[in-house]
């Protein structure tokens, strides 16, 4: 899992981004009648801030709850009703500018994420509605970022994308992949295959929980010599005995030092990618693990090294002892 450095969204707050993007972008094109945008930011920012400040009330007096809902609700509307007001007036000037397409295309890029938040705003805030989790983004500058439960206390979800690798039994990562709305389950069998393309001396594979559906795990069986691949749920007696067996446990065993290897990535700057755009982020990515097969190499590397030179410091001795002995 790698996350995106992007701040906790909110309909909100995504929507005050979209509205500053379009309001930097028209006031720096050139277009007359932009010379108050930073007052227009000010305003828009200000009915932001007040709805943010805004909390829902807790009392038991209905008349009060009443009261303070739609107040937040009056905001709410308020807010939108401005940046609509400037999004109107940005369309009309677009129509009739003579920009370059490419700047037109950017500046509307950011306006239909300013309507889609809108909608959201509106359909949540003012008419009480639950938006599903496929409708939403949950950045405006990084739109491939995911929502990803983590399930782990003080940690309950991250924003990024999961990164699958498959390292072999020395630590060196063979392949990788970052997963754009997919699970684990997903990109099972084609990593594999992947790999076995790149190596064709891969024989076995070791999997956690989450990879595991009965297909992926025929199709495995069809691709290399031995796969350990535990079962979700309850087992059947058959796959208790193989599940309990040596050679599955002995190489169940061995999974834990893929942790490690993901914590090492961590340290390689696997953490926040800082880089822009979905490209960027997987060039960061591969770089990560580049760094840390070169660290591998390095390590393999200097412990040949220490024992060539433990060696001849022995031999030196040894030579040493034989020179004193006949002196003796």
């Amino acid at each position: 899992m790698l996350e995106t450095n992007v701040h906790y969204p909110t309909d909100i707050n995504l929507l005050f981004d979209a509205i500053r993007k379009v309001i930097s972008l028209i006031s720096e094109s050139g277009i007359e009648g932009y010379r108050q945008s930073k007052h227009n930011l000010k305003k828009i920012k200000k009915l932001f801030r007040k709805i943010q400040n805004l909390k829902h009330s807790s009392s038991k007096n209905e008349i009060k709850k009443g009261k303070k809902e739609e107040e937040i609700k009056s905001a709410h509307n308020k807010y939108i009703k401005e940046v609509e007001r400037f999004l109107s007036k940005v369309r009309k000037d677009l129509e009739l500018s003579v920009l370059e397409k490419n700047k037109i295309d950017e500046i509307k890029i950011f306006i239909e994420h300013s309507e889609r938040q809108i909608s959201q705003i509106e359909r949540r805030a003012l008419k009480g509605e639950e938006i599903p989790h496929n409708e939403k983004v949950f950045s405006i500058f990084e739109p491939y970022t995911e929502w990803i439960s983590k399930g782990k206390a003080g940690v309950p979800f991250e924003l990024g994308l999961r990164i699958c690798i498959l390292e072999d039994q020395f630590g060196f990562i063979l392949n990788h992949k970052v997963m754009q709305k997919e699970t684990d389950e997903k990109v099972t069998v084609p990593i594999v295959m992947e790999t076995k393309s790149k190596f064709p001396d891969l024989k076995s594979c070791s999997f956690d929980k989450g990879f595991y559906t009965p297909r992926n795990k025929s199709e495995l069986e069809t691709i290399l010599e031995e796969v350990v691949l535990p079962k979700k749920g309850k087992l059947s007696q058959k796959e208790k005995e193989r599940e309990n067996s040596e050679s599955f446990v002995t190489r169940r065993r061995k999974h834990s030092a893929v942790e490690s290897g993901i914590n090492a990535l961590e340290n390689h700057g696997l953490d926040v990618c800082p880089d822009k755009g979905i490209h960027g982020f997987k060039r960061y990515v591969s770089l990560s693990v580049l760094a840390r097969n070169i660290q591998i190499l390095g390590n393999i590397l200097q412990k040949k090294e220490l024992k060539r030179i433990q060696s001849l410091e022995k031999i030196k001795r040894k030579n040493l002892t034989n020179k004193s002995e006949q002196a003796a």
